[in-house]
């Protein structure tokens, strides 16, 4: 078993003022996808602009936050809600949802594509390498806030987590999400993108893998008290959120090699 490092969540205090180490992670992942959002569009031939990145950013940032929020309201916490909506609004008491978050920024994108009159798809395949950035650093942070974490497990690499009341040798599946979550689906849609690929096909990538990675996880990650499994014993509620992403995600990459339709301005 390795000691689990218990680090502050809090990174910065300042009277009654306090910095999550959560919240600066998602600054590392939208910092990051400008920085590298810039650089591509250095390399677009004209497709996008300074602006143009800065503006979908932007627009991303809000899509995030605002359907993380809501989607985590409304699949994991749906029952508190309708007996108290104003927990909807209680963010200091944390709660996100990926699967929500990934609504929000489609019709985050979509919104901005009508601005810009831009392919809503052509939007997605040029953000969707940098989102792995976001979602690394975010399961980062999980595993410094010690939450989220794995089932019981004898492995050699399992660790105890301070506020596990069971204070039971867990597996951090936070540190196996942000490994797949994070480098290894950058690496996937990096390397994938660094031609330019037929629409749809980097978008589609995006899904497939992450819907499988999210999948094999929750196998050794526990569920969420308030839910449980919700069948056969296994089944997670991030599974089934999942699934329809990886239907959908192969789906797309065999459409966009079988259409070979190109970005366009």
């Amino acid at each position: 078993m390795i000691s689990y490092p218990n680090i502050d969540p809090v990174a910065i205090a300042v009277g009654p003022i306090a910095v999550h180490w959560y919240g600066i992670m998602y600054l590392v992942g939208f910092a990051g996808a400008y920085l590298l959002g810039m650089y591509r569009a250095k390399r677009s031939n004209g497709l996008w602009t300074p602006d143009m990145v800065s503006d979908v950013i932007f627009y991303g940032a809000l899509g995030v936050i605002l359907g993380g929020r809501i989607g985590y309201i409304l699949f994991y916490q749906f029952s508190a809600f309708v007996d108290n909506p104003m927990i909807l609004i209680r963010i200091w008491e944390g709660g996100m949802s990926f699967h929500g978050g990934l609504l929000g920024v489609i019709l985050a994108m979509l919104v901005f594509a009508r601005r810009y009159k831009k392919h809503l798809v052509d939007v997605t395949d040029f953000m969707a390498p940098f989102v792995p950035i976001g979602l690394g650093a975010g399961r980062l942070g999980n595993f410094i806030g010690g939450e989220l974490w794995g089932k019981p497990t004898d492995v050699s690499w399992a660790m105890v987590f301070p506020a596990d009341p069971l204070q039971l040798a867990r597996h951090p599946s936070q540190l196996y999400q942000f490994a797949l979550e994070g480098v290894v689906l950058f690496g996937v849609l990096w390397l994938f993108s660094q031609k330019t690929k037929p629409r749809y096909c980097v978008s589609g990538l995006f899904l497939l893998c992450y819907g499988l990675f999210r999948i094999l996880v929750e196998f050794v990650r526990q569920p969420d008290v308030q839910i449980g499994y919700l069948a056969f014993g296994w089944l997670t509620q991030g599974q089934l959120l999942s699934l329809p992403m990886v239907i959908v995600g192969l789906a797309l990459v065999v459409m966009g090699f079988k259409l070979k339709a190109f970005p366009k301005a």
